[in-house]
């Protein structure tokens, strides 16, 4: 039996649904089934802290951090004059941090301060 990989996610969210709903339920329910706590415990997920994304003034300030830039993802080259180079120093890839920074990004070719 061929199983996909969207089946075997949902299948693993919805034991991670109903293990959350357990550990939620009240020590008073009236359900007759005894709780496992140990189990129910040890498959709880912990959320993803969020990366904080900084704000640059300017680019002398973001090379202090990035000396190469910051690159959306997906970049591969530096453009120049519509010629594709390669980059002196590799930019940090994220969008997130590209786009918090997209006003210094004068040439629109997805690299904020990129050198070279």
């Amino acid at each position: 039996m061929k199983v996909s990989v969207r089946t075997g996610v949902q299948r693993t969210m919805m034991v991670v649904l109903v293990a959350g709903a357990l550990a939620i339920a009240p020590a008073g329910s009236a359900s007759a089934a005894p709780t496992h706590s140990a189990s129910v415990s040890a498959s709880r997920v912990a959320p993803a802290a969020k990366p904080v994304i900084k704000t640059f003034a300017n680019c002398t300030a973001m090379h202090k951090v990035y000396k190469g830039g910051v690159a959306k993802s997906g970049v591969k080259y530096n453009k120049v004059n519509g010629k594709n180079k390669a980059f002196k120093i590799k930019p940090a890839i994220s969008t997130a941090l590209y786009n918090a920074n997209k006003k210094m990004d004068r040439d629109k070719d997805g690299i904020a301060c990129e050198k070279g």
